[in-house]
């Protein structure tokens, strides 16, 4: 029979569960600095193509919660990473932190609905479409959006959210899938006292 208290979850953020996330961070703001070009490479396959891609800048933050699943991860990997893609020089200057905040919420807040326990692909890609809406905000704020036609808004929006379902939420999914077969996060996810349970009644 398991001790009482053993195998119980805390939901606030260790130590570790922050350093785990910078690094998390740190590679992805790498990749988001990498995959800037990418936003022009696309554009000339057709009107708003390059929204299909857009969704890569969400990635670190659903990543991390899936690895994590804890309050407030998704912030601190979305912020972070955009910190560093500012410091590596982004295209889009001090505001990739304001994208990186907000975006980091719109995933954050749908994590907290689920109440940080349904990791499941349609979550994770809920919490995706919740981060492009973060970013939508602040592309219509800094007027990057402004003054298009009705079925010119639609198929932006629409072929962001399809992107950020694809990469940051389909994608995150399944490659936090392929690095638990490795037994990683096992170290940062331990066995819950539901875990224990299920031991003791085999």
């Amino acid at each position: 029979m398991a001790r009482a208290g053993q195998g119980t979850k805390s939901r606030g953020l260790k130590l570790t569960d922050i350093l785990v996330t910078i690094v998390i961070a740190v590679v992805f703001g790498i990749i988001y600095k990498v995959w800037g070009p990418m936003y022009d490479v696309v554009k000339p396959i057709g009107v708003h193509a390059e929204q299909t891609v857009y969704g890569m800048w969400f990635l670190a933050g659903t990543f991390a919660f899936l690895l994590i699943r804890k309050p407030g991860v998704a912030v601190l990997a979305e912020v972070a990473a955009a910190s560093v893609s500012a410091l590596l020089g982004s295209e889009w200057g001090i505001s990739t932190l304001w994208y990186g905040l907000l975006q980091g919420l719109g995933a954050e807040i749908i994590f907290a609905l689920f109440l940080y326990r349904n990791a499941s692909v349609w979550v994770v890609s809920l919490a995706s479409i919740g981060a492009a809406a973060g970013s939508l905000v602040l592309d219509f704020g800094y007027g990057y959006i402004k003054e298009l036609s009705a079925w010119n808004y639609t198929l932006l929006i629409g072929l962001r959210v399809i992107g950020s379902v694809v990469i940051a939420g389909i994608l995150a999914y399944y490659l936090s899938k392929a690095l638990e077969l490795t037994g990683v996060t096992k170290v940062l996810r331990p066995a819950s006292k539901q875990d224990f349970d299920a031991l003791n009644r085999a």
